[in-house]
């Protein structure tokens, strides 16, 4: 591999990707492409139809070998989803990956002057140049390589914990599963029936618990909860408070699946838990057989889609299908109505479910958000917008669909993992298309409601996608990280500990070398390197990997000394 640094002769090869209407709709890549042949250090450039297709990647690599490249800049879309192909591409023509910078033309340009084309081909011209000058000063690299204790931690013994530990364990991995309760199953131990399948939640969670017994891999820790997690993918030190017992765990991976809590409707609706109650009180009533209304009337939305929570808990509407079709099917006389905002039935089985409901004649009420019903001593007022006239309904109870919200401990789990928190709340993965069943932190993922409300459907699916992403480095034994990090001039460092209190990662920590000095020192696992660190340090003891002063100032100064405006139209 070709290990080209700043002191090294510089041949740079510049690609311009045509991409179709994403860019040449809105700048003229062709002159781009004649423009970089005018940089400083660039000997070969070449304009792709599609740089990420296949012939794309073929071009780059023999461009490499034939044209003896020692740095490729690439200006094409997002990196995000692009720059892991590119920098293999490179590699796999024995150039170090690292000596690649990518230029968003796309997002950064085309997208947001799609108005102006000469404007945006002046500020692609632009970005060019700056990242010409930032590949040549770009040091070659290589990615860390971490060792994987091949055990795994799930936190949460629920659906989505007991699918994923079974998961782990049938391709052999040890699993430590912690729940909080004194047993397995988590919101099966309230529900009635799971549908579509009409199979008692009694029966779905003693399987589970069945399968999880199966596996002598798995160790079960009920009535535990998790107090501490240091370490990083590879070797997570996890502490275990049990009781009155403290225990400690090695694992290389971590599975959250802690689930989430049903709203407690207080102050809706005349809530009062008798005459008034919640879809989870219904399912208790209805598995103990101890449910006696004579009519029933059901209140979709109850404290969801609103200012304090804007988002569809997504099972509440089969919720209310499922209980109000057992209760139809149990008294087919008895009067029935569901009051709706909208009805999210999702697949086919579920549309079906639907249609069945209303031939069984269940009622169906269509209300408004900025005229909801009005509960009072079991007659409900209602302005039904289908009919566009007010309803009198008199029933004995009332069933209101509440959301699932974050557990009431979620912004305590993320701060012990150092993983995010969504706007709604809830966990927050690393991207829902890209990453999905992952965090940002490497090596801990997520499956169930505390991603988001879940069905059980989802919930296993998830655990199962989970327990595969984190099979991966536990079965591979090792795990590389890249290299793009921050690092310390322990000469220039005071140890004044800034650093350590601003890092989200925790990567920085102080240490005493041996001559009694106190300097900072980087974990490059945990190390993401955003750079924060280096823009706080006060001495700039702290350089950013691929980010260095030398590299940004170097596309600052050349973006400002040799800007033109772009042509003006007339």
């Amino acid at each position: 591999m070709i290990a080209a640094g700043s002191g090294d002769r510089c041949r740079i090869g510049v690609f311009v990707c045509h991409c179709g209407r994403n860019i040449a709709g809105y700048l003229d890549t062709a002159a781009v492409a004649d423009y970089a042949r005018t940089l400083p250090g660039v000997v070969y450039v070449s304009e792709n139809h599609y740089s990420c297709s296949e012939p794309g990647m073929k071009e780059i690599g023999r461009a490499i070998r034939e044209e003896d490249l020692t740095r490729v800049v690439v200006a094409a879309c997002t990196p995000r989803t692009h720059e892991p192909l590119f920098r293999k591409t490179c590699a796999d023509a024995d150039l170090n990956p690292y000596l690649f910078e990518f230029v968003n033309i796309r997002e950064q340009c085309s997208w947001v002057h799609s108005k102006d084309r000469a404007a945006a081909t002046c500020k692609a011209m632009d970005l060019v140049r700056m990242g010409v000058a930032k590949a040549a000063l770009l040091e070659p690299a290589e990615a860390i390589q971490v060792e994987v204790t091949p055990a795994a931690l799930i936190i949460g013994g629920g659906v989505a914990g007991m699918t994923a530990a079974v998961s782990l364990a049938r391709r052999g991995f040890p699993v430590c599963l912690v729940e909080r309760k004194q047993e397995l199953g988590g919101r099966l131990h309230d529900l009635n029936l799971v549908y579509p399948v009409a199979e008692k939640a009694d029966d779905l969670r003693d399987r589970l618990q069945k399968n999880v017994a199966k596996y002598e891999k798995i160790e079960v820790l009920t009535g535990a909860g998790v107090t501490a997690v240091n370490g990083f993918i590879g070797h997570f030190e996890v502490e275990i408070e049990q009781g009155k017992k403290k225990l400690s765990r090695t694992v290389g991976t971590i599975i959250v699946a802690t689930g989430a809590d049903v709203l407690v409707p207080e102050g809706m609706y005349g809530y009062d838990g008798h005459q008034v109650i919640t879809q989870l009180e219904l399912e208790a009533q209805l598995r103990a057989g101890t449910f006696a209304g004579e009519s029933v009337a059901m209140i979709q939305c109850a404290g969801a889609r609103n200012q304090e929570r804007s988002y569809c808990s997504k099972i509440c509407c089969f919720t209310a299908l499922k209980n109000a079709m057992q209760l139809k099917t149990a008294r087919p006389e008895m009067p029935l109505y569901i009051l709706y905002r909208d009805l999210q039935t999702h697949g086919l089985k579920y549309e079906a479910f639907l249609n069945e409901a209303r031939e069984k004649g269940i009622q169906f009420v269509r209300y408004s958000a900025d005229d909801p019903p009005q509960v009072a001593g079991g007659v409900i007022r209602v302005r039904d917008l289908n009919l566009n006239r007010e309803l009198t309904l008199a029933v004995d109870i009332v069933v209101l669909s509440t959301p699932l919200v974050p557990r009431h401990d979620t912004r305590e789990l993320s701060h012990l993992l150092r993983v995010p928190v969504g706007e709604n709340g809830f966990l927050l993965e690393a991207h829902a298309q890209l990453r999905p069943v992952e965090f940002a932190t490497d090596g801990v993922y997520i499956c169930g409601a505390a991603l988001w409300p879940a069905d059980i459907s989802e919930s296993i699916f998830q655990a199962q996608a989970a327990a595969a992403k984190a099979a991966i480095p536990m079965g591979q034994g090792l795990v590389s990280v890249e290299p793009i990090t921050c690092q310390v001039r322990p000469e220039l460092c005071r140890g004044c500990g800034l650093c350590e209190q601003i890092c989200e990662f925790h990567a920085p920590g102080l240490t005493i070398l041996q001559n009694g000095t106190r300097v900072a020192a980087i974990n490059e696992v945990l190390c993401k390197g955003c750079g924060t660190c280096a823009a706080m340090c006060p001495t700039n003891a702290i350089v950013a990997r691929q980010f260095t002063d030398r590299q940004l100032l170097s596309m600052l100064t050349t973006a400002l000394r040799d800007w033109h405006a772009p042509a003006v139209k007339e």
